[in-house]
């Protein structure tokens, strides 16, 4: 597929190298055309790799991943275009995290509202899936870092962009009993709740390397 990464960050970067390995055609979009850290991935990714505005990178991509800052998501996707976005499955990874008071953040959920759903109230004819977002970079696209069974998050309204979802995550390696459908979009407020306790583990543990797993009984 073609794939528009917005953001040009460590997730980012993480995901569009991943993508191009897994044999996907990958844009990377940021807020101009030609920025070093854009660049640069192109470098290293190589064929199948290009990259542009938010807008030219929707516009071209077939599914968007929104890899952006959780606080700047909305704007950015509004620079990539709601025209670009129609009909199109939309991949949201960020989290609304304000660190202005200290550790640990606050989450930013106005109204009680995940950023996931005012995504998809902002821009209603994006297909949106909450995923990925509940563990640092490396582990999201090499899953089998980690032994053990471990569980990997989609939620949204819309059963075949979940499909699309879990066919990437599975290219990346995850085990398709390990894709857990959380339910509709409005699930994505739990999923981005989970990051303080997230980020305190991680202080605890002292790595980033781990996640959690879903037990079911029988």
């Amino acid at each position: 597929m073609r794939i528009a990464v917005l953001g040009t960050g460590m997730v980012g970067q993480s995901l569009g190298r991943r993508l191009v390995e897994t044999g996907h055609e990958v844009r990377m979009g940021s807020r101009s055309a030609g920025g070093e850290k854009a660049l640069a991935f192109v470098a290293e990714a190589g064929e199948g790799a290009s990259e542009g505005t938010f807008a030219d990178a929707a516009a071209w991509g077939e599914v968007v991943v929104n890899a952006t800052g959780g606080l700047v998501s909305l704007e950015a996707l509004a620079a990539a275009g709601e025209e670009n976005l129609a009909g199109k499955v939309l991949l949201d990874i960020s989290n609304p995290l304000d660190f202005s008071e200290g550790f640990p953040p606050k989450v930013v959920q106005p109204d009680g509202r995940s950023l996931g759903e005012q995504i998809q109230s902002a821009f209603p004819e994006a297909r949106v899936v909450k995923t990925l977002n509940t563990m640092n970079a490396d582990v999201m696209v090499h899953p089998r870092q980690l032994s053990g069974p471990h569980s990997v998050f989609v939620a949204g309204d819309d059963a075949d962009a979940k499909a699309v979802a879990r066919d990437v995550l599975v290219g990346f390696g995850w085990e398709a009993d390990e894709v857990v459908d959380a339910g509709g979009i409005a699930a994505a407020r739990g999923l981005e709740l989970y990051l303080p306790l997230w980020l305190s583990l991680m202080g605890s543990f002292g790595t980033p390397s781990f996640n959690v797993a879903v037990v079911r009984a029988g």
